[in-house]
């Protein structure tokens, strides 16, 4: 049985069903506090073995603007034919969210189950950071384009990727709009076995 209006359920059960990705945002600034309450809840998701894993940047404009030629580069790369409005949009991904967040997992080198369960925990934890900020009513969006694979990336941030995967980037804003979206129903993906 899907959840309807005659259901009742928690504030917290409503915040995990209400969140959407966020693609447009208007221009107001997210407080510092408020973003650090997400990296709070972030902080807590769990982990296996206790690795804590995730590393989180929140990536200012100059950090931003290093990126923006190699962000052109590669939508020229991806589309010889791309045209400056396809370019703009793609410089606007970079540009225009108020708050960029790089996200990266560490490596295990040699230990490729290790790794594996780390990228699951950093997980958890972006999750638990978006759904703390769209309780606090914050949207986001997390992206994983080619920028993240980019060594144009990790030289912006000032990591190594023999020690860090980026593993996506999270643009974050008050929500100009929440899309609707339509999930499948629970017995398409859920099975109770004997």
């Amino acid at each position: 049985m899907d959840l309807n209006e005659e259901t009742s359920v928690s504030e917290v059960q409503e915040n995990l069903i209400s969140r959407r990705s966020i693609y447009l945002f208007s221009n107001d600034s997210v407080e510092r506090a408020r973003l650090e309450t997400a990296f709070e809840a972030a902080r807590h998701a769990p982990c296996h073995k206790h690795t804590h894993p995730w590393r989180f940047y929140v990536m200012g404009q100059r950090t931003r603007l290093v990126l923006v030629p190699e962000v052109e580069r590669l939508t020229r790369e991806k589309d010889p034919n791309a045209g400056p409005q396809l370019v703009e949009k793609a410089r606007n991904k970079i540009l225009s969210p108020p708050q960029l967040i790089a996200v990266a997992s560490l490596r295990s080198p040699g230990d490729a189950f290790r790794e594996e369960e780390d990228y699951a925990a950093t997980v958890c934890a972006v999750h638990n950071l978006v759904l703390s900020l769209w309780d606090q009513g914050i949207g986001s969006q997390w992206t994983t384009g080619a920028i993240t694979r980019s060594p144009v990336a990790y030289e912006a941030l000032g990591i190594s990727g023999e020690e860090q995967r980026i593993i996506g980037f999270i643009k974050v804003g008050y929500p100009d709009e929440v899309p609707r979206r339509k999930k499948r129903p629970l017995g398409q993906i859920r099975t109770y076995l004997p």
